[in-house]
C-alpha cells in the first residue's frame, strides 16, 4: 500500500492542504475535487494510482483542509482557485502533469490548460463539465437565476445546496447500489460546508460558475489545436452534468474516449472505484510514460 503524506504549505499567505503519493520521479497526475467536497474524495484513488504515478491532490481555498479566508479577504472565483492551485504547482517543481477534473475541479482544470497547454500531458474528466450539452437543465435553473440576479429571492434556493440531504442526494442520485456509498461522505462535507462564513463562500463560488460557459469557446478551439488525450468518465445516471457532456467531447477531440458507467452517479469513485481506477491506469499507461 502506497504512502499517502498530508501536507501544508502557503499560497499568497494561505495555508493550502495537499495530498502526495508516489514516485518523486514518476509522472504527474493532479487530482482537482469538486463541490461540496475536498481532496477526501482521492482517499482510495490515490494509493490505487500512486505505485506508478506522482499523485497530488490539493483541497482548493475554503475546502477541507485548506484556509478559508472569508469572502471579504478573498475574492472566491474560479480564476482565483485556478490562481492558488497554479502557484501550488509551481511550488512544488510541477512543469508537466496529467489532471483529473470532477465537478469544480474541471473550471479549475480547464483554466490551467488554458493558461499552460504544453503543461497538460492527458485529461481524465469524471462528471467534470466542458460543453453546454453537460448541463441538466432543472439543476442549474437557480443557479443561472442567481448569477443573474443575485439577491434573497434567488438565493433562497441556492441556500437549500448547503444542507444535508442535499449534499446526500449528490452522494446517492442515479447510484444502483446506494449503500456502496459512505455515509461519512455527506456528513463530513455539510460539517466543512457549515462553518461560520462558509455559506458566503459557496455562494460566491455558485454565483461566479456562471463565468464557466463563455470560456469553452476557448477550451475547445484547445481540445481541437493540441488534441490532448482524454478520457471522460461518466457516472451514467448524473442529474447534475448528464452523459451528453461526456459525449460533447469528441466534437473536438478526435480520440477522445468516452465511458458511461450505468448505475454510477456524481460522484462515481464511491461506488465505482476499481472501474475508474483501473480505467485510468489503462488510460494514463497509453499517454504517458508511468514508472515501471
Amino acid at each position: 500500500m502506497a504512502k499517502v503524506r498530508h501536507r501544508y504549505t502557503s499560497v499568497r499567505g494561505h495555508r493550502v492542504f495537499y495530498r502526495e503519493a508516489g514516485p518523486a520521479d514518476a509522472p504527474v497526475v493532479v487530482l482537482l475535487h469538486g463541490y461540496p467536497t475536498s481532496s477526501r474524495m482521492f482517499r482510495h484513488l490515490i494509493p490505487a494510482l500512486a505505485d506508478r504515478y506522482h499523485v497530488i491532490a490539493p483541497d482548493h481555498l475554503g475546502f477541507g483542509q485548506s484556509a478559508t479566508p472569508s469572502a471579504e479577504e478573498f475574492e472566491y472565483t474560479f480564476d482565483t482557485l485556478a490562481d492558488i492551485t497554479a502557484e501550488l504547482l509551481n511550488q512544488l517543481g510541477v512543469e508537466r502533469y496529467a489532471i483529473y477534473v470532477q465537478d469544480y475541479g474541471a473550471p479549475v482544470g480547464w483554466r490551467l490548460a488554458l493558461r499552460d497547454p504544453d503543461a497538460i500531458t492527458a485529461i481524465v474528466s469524471q462528471n467534470g463539465n466542458a460543453y453546454d450539452e453537460g448541463f441538466v437543465p432543472d439543476f442549474w435553473a437557480p443557479v443561472w437565476a442567481y448569477a443573474q440576479s443575485p439577491g434573497p429571492s434567488t438565493e433562497a434556493a441556492l441556500r437549500g445546496a448547503l444542507g444535508e440531504e442535499a449534499i446526500r442526494w449528490q452522494y446517492t442520485h442515479g447510484v444502483a447500489e446506494p449503500e456502496l456509498v459512505d455515509p461519512d461522505t455527506w456528513v463530513i462535507d455539510h460539517h466543512e460546508i457549515s462553518r461560520p462564513g462558509l455559506d458566503r463562500i459557496q455562494l460566491d463560488l455558485f454565483r461566479d460558475y456562471a463565468t464557466n460557459p463563455p470560456l469553452y469557446p476557448r477550451l475547445h478551439e484547445y481540445f481541437r489545436t493540441s488534441q490532448v488525450p482524454l478520457l471522460a468518465i461518466w457516472g451514467a445516471e448524473d442529474e447534475i452534468f448528464g452523459p451528453d457532456g461526456a459525449r460533447a467531447f469528441t466534437q473536438d477531440l478526435e480520440n477522445a474516449q468516452i465511458q458511461l458507467v450505468p448505475g454510477g452517479g456524481h460522484f462515481l469513485l464511491e461506488s465505482h472505484l476499481d472501474l475508474v481506477a483501473d480505467a485510468m491506469r489503462a488510460f494514463l499507461g497509453q499517454n504517458t510514460s508511468p514508472q515501471s
